[in-house]
């Protein structure tokens, strides 16, 4: 209490100092020396040693307008220093009072300006004084209005309207022991232990993140009069996972999330840490909100035996805050699925005898989400785009509640896609593996699906409000891919990460001829790509003389 009433008295008196400084200015301006140039010029013309009394006197009265034009300047940086760090009830005290003691000195010299000049070399040694400290405050203040200025421009806390899908910069996914990095291409590793700079950039980031969640805890135990103790204090184990990114013109961001150990709790807190090309800043500490039920769309046209895999792999999630919505084409195959959906909880099924459009069935998905679904308590429910094809765990679940919120922001995941197994086991000599063992992250094992955007997480109104897909799109591929420009030319922020938790199993493509000629060049390239690694494919291309060489030999 004692501390901020010494600080608002502090203001105050550097407010009065100011408005002083600013009446002397304009006083000394406009009529402290007028006079005497008016008096001379009328009395007598000048001689030389008035003439030079004359210039002395102009002298004087600017180089004393420059020390208080300086005084105010360090006035106006110490009065934003103790209003913004007034919380650190110990900065009032440590600030140097250059300004009042400036203030005495400055006054003095004025009262003695004419008499002699060892007055002006006083003046002079105060005036260096001033500027060391002035330079030092003003490069505090500059560098702190630099650092809110980026972390106020860059995409963290907001999205920002771009012009295509091309300036998007995707997330990286990291833990302490492992690295899955977006940095696409033949020859880049897909998974890495963080390592050298890395390392050391993730750790400061993570250390950052601690220091000031545990600051918030000892604050609020403050607050409400309760001992600080450590048990409530975040720890390095404490860290779960995270994402990171850097833009080139504000600096690199961190989305970081922990879960206390000790406590057994479920309440996981996210930190907002920046690097702006200069001292890291929390940008935000927050609770994650309660986990909403994830309402996964299908679209479906046959494939049955991928349909009774995707809804074993559901159940044995046993996640009760997921409910899955089918929507069948066509009446081939209708009636089994129908009997695969009844065998499972949570499952609701609807059937269009029309031609299949991906388009379509999420969006008839999404509106046909049964209101017993839909609780009073989440009236926006959340959604998860889907295919038959894809495996995920309970791990990605979590991660697309976290990086999902209405009207501000969506979760476009970077799925592993797999390659053909019977390619990638045959060639290293191997039995076929069961589906489940066959979810390895490696580099021949699969890749990094970073030119797929149909997995996705959104609240529906999100979706609604930015006018779904192009339903004029009818069959394969096209339909995700404008939808991501729609959110990337919105405020919505998008969260493009590499997931280790989905992966997109490998099947076969079938591209016909009545697929126009931009889907079908679509088509083929991913066919090509989820075929095998660009090694395997040399193997099978050059098999023949590889048998031969081995005959020789």
């Amino acid at each position: 209490m004692h501390n901020s009433l010494a600080s608002k008295l502090l203001v105050r008196l550097l407010l009065l100092f100011a408005l002083v400084t600013v009446i002397s200015i304009v006083i000394l301006s406009k009529w402290g020396f007028d006079e005497l140039t008016s008096q001379t010029d009328k009395d007598s013309p000048p001689n030389p040693s008035e003439t030079n009394g004359y210039t002395y006197a102009l002298s004087s009265r600017d180089a004393e307008i420059e020390r208080l034009k300086h005084e105010v300047l360090t006035l106006r940086a110490q009065l934003v220093l103790l209003q913004s760090n007034r919380s650190n009830n110990g900065l009032a005290g440590r600030l140097p009072l250059q300004g009042s003691g400036y203030f005495s000195s400055s006054v003095s010299a004025s009262s003695s300006v004419n008499n002699s000049s060892s007055s002006s070399n006083n003046s002079n040694s105060h005036l260096h004084q001033s500027d060391t400290t002035i330079a030092s405050l003003t490069h505090h203040y500059d560098c702190s209005s630099y650092i809110r200025k980026q972390v106020g421009a860059a995409e963290i806390l907001h999205g920002l309207p771009l012009n295509n899908e091309y300036e998007m910069i995707p997330f990286n996914h990291f833990t302490f022991t492992r690295v899955y990095p977006i940095d696409l291409g033949l020859g880049k590793r897909v998974v890495e232990k963080p390592i050298g700079y890395r390392r050391r950039d993730l750790l400061e980031a993570v250390n950052k993140a601690l220091e000031s969640l545990n600051r918030n805890h000892t604050a609020r135990a403050r607050a409400k009069g309760l001992p600080v103790s450590e048990l409530g204090r975040y720890t390095l184990d404490d860290f779960v996972e995270g994402i990171y990114r850097t833009e080139p013109t504000t600096g690199s961001q961190y989305e970081l999330y922990f879960q206390s150990i000790k406590h057994q709790t479920t309440v996981v807190r996210k930190a907002l840490i920046m690097r702006p090309f200069a001292p890291l800043q929390t940008v935000q500490l927050s609770e994650v909100p309660a986990s909403p039920t994830i309402h996964v769309i299908v679209p479906l046209a046959g494939r049955l035996r991928s349909f009774r895999s995707f809804v074993q792999m559901l159940n044995k999630l046993a996640d009760q805050r997921l409910h899955l919505v089918v929507v069948y084409f066509g009446e081939a195959g209708l009636k089994e699925a129908q009997l695969i959906a009844g065998g499972a909880k949570r499952v609701q099924l609807v059937a269009l005898n029309e031609t299949f459009s991906r388009a379509k069935a999420l969006r008839l998905g999404a509106e046909h989400i049964q209101p017993e679904a839909a609780k009073a308590m989440q009236q926006d429910p959340l959604l998860f785009m889907c295919d038959v094809d894809i495996v995920f765990t309970a791990k990605f679940l979590e991660r697309c509640r976290w990086n999902t919120a209405p009207g501000k922001k969506v979760y476009y995941p970077v799925v592993f896609s797999l390659y053909n197994p019977h390619v990638v086991y045959t060639l290293q000599g191997k039995a076929l593996p069961s589906e489940e063992e066959q979810l390895v992250i490696s580099r021949d094992t699969g890749f990094w699906r970073d030119f797929g955007y149909g997995m996705t997480c959104q609240y529906r109104s999100d979706f609604l409000q930015i006018r779904g897909f192009d339903e004029e799109i009818v069959g394969w591929g096209g339909e995700d891919v404008m939808l991501y420009r729609k959110y990337v030319r919105s405020k919505i922020k998008i969260v493009r990460a590499t997931d280790p938790g989905i992966f997109h199993r490998w099947h076969t493509k079938i591209c016909t001829g009545s697929l126009s000629a931009d889907q079908y060049r679509a088509c083929i390239r991913s066919r090509a790509l989820n075929e095998a690694s660009h090694a395997q494919l040399g193997f099978l291309a050059f098999r023949d003389e590889i048998a031969a060489a081995m005959a020789h030999s």
